[in-house]
């Protein structure tokens, strides 16, 4: 579906996405009118989703990451889509993954500092619907995070 054209907007894109279009086209080796036509189709295709702002949460005062695994009381017919909208409703939940198997849903959840963590976890994860178990991992350091795909 990818030309070699496609994969290097792509992997321009990734490695510079600020980059201006005259620039990018001049790099790809097209004019401004063909670049934008094909960043359009890769946006139609659902490839390219757009661009956004990363915005590194440890800046911000987050010195907390927790991974918060959740088994769901599976006995109740909507426990996973009322889960799911109380989880989306909480601010400090950055990242929400399901799951096939034991853990059915995982929560990303940053936390000023331990006092703010034991509020969140007390006040607002505690009372989550339908938790039949929870398993809290505390992030002590994080290796590799990746954004750029091989294309």
């Amino acid at each position: 579906m990818l030309d070699d054209v496609d994969r290097r907007i792509l992997r321009l894109m990734q490695a510079d996405p600020e980059m201006p279009l005259p620039d990018l086209a001049e790099a790809c080796g097209l004019t401004v009118g063909r670049l934008t036509r094909r960043i359009e189709k890769l946006r139609e295709a659902g490839i390219l989703m757009g661009q956004e702002a990363i915005i590194d949460w440890t800046a911000l005062g987050f010195a907390v990451a927790v991974s918060l695994r959740c088994t769901l009381d599976k006995t109740v017919p909507r426990a996973f889509d009322d889960f799911m909208d109380a989880a989306r409703q909480v601010p400090e939940v950055i990242e929400i993954q399901t799951f096939l198997g034991r853990v059915d849903v995982r929560l990303h959840i940053v936390a000023r500092d331990l006092a703010h963590w034991q509020a969140i976890y007390r006040d607002r994860v505690l009372t989550l619907p339908h938790i039949a178990e929870l398993e809290s991992l505390l992030t002590i350091a994080t290796l590799k995070r990746e954004e750029v795909l091989p294309v």
